[in-house]
């Protein structure tokens, strides 16, 4: 059974969202089945978080680092994943992998390398449309988290 993070009531307002944010997780990963090795290394990130005062300025810093590393976790080994995580993740792979070899090739086909940054929103976009077609599949396959993570 995943531990519960331990209740902040006196948290400031953007510390509090982030928090919230962190507790809805944790109820979307309760309703999976989860091999027990996932389990513990989940409790074990969630008992550091706990050990975390209200009062110190590293608590929103510390949930986003633990909200990380669980949805990477659970990506990594089961494929599991929030809403829209593939369209995050894609976009920006789309820019460096398709938009900034797009744009090279451009800039030197043509001798202007001042053209290189045409190749940025045509890799935005192949990015986009991949994450978004991961995404679709991964709801259909019954494995997406009902939450969309937002930094």
């Amino acid at each position: 059974m995943i531990a519960a993070p331990k209740q902040r009531t006196q948290l400031p307002e953007k510390t509090q969202k982030y928090y919230d944010q962190f507790q809805h997780l944790i109820l979307e990963i309760r309703k999976r089945k989860l091999p027990s090795d996932l389990v513990t290394v989940i409790n074990n990130r969630i008992e550091t978080l706990n050990q975390v005062s209200d009062t110190d300025k590293a608590l929103k810093s510390e949930i986003q680092k633990t909200q990380s590393k669980i949805v990477g976790l659970l990506a990594e080994k089961l494929k599991i994943v929030p809403i829209n995580y593939y369209r995050k993740t894609w976009f920006v792979l789309g820019m460096t992998v398709f938009g900034l070899p797009m744009g090279t090739a451009l800039g030197l086909s043509l001798g202007n390398m001042g053209l290189l940054g045409l190749g940025l929103p045509v890799g935005m976009f192949i990015g986009l449309a991949m994450g978004a077609r991961m995404d679709k599949k991964a709801e259909e396959e019954g494995r997406q988290l009902n939450i969309e993570i937002k930094s």
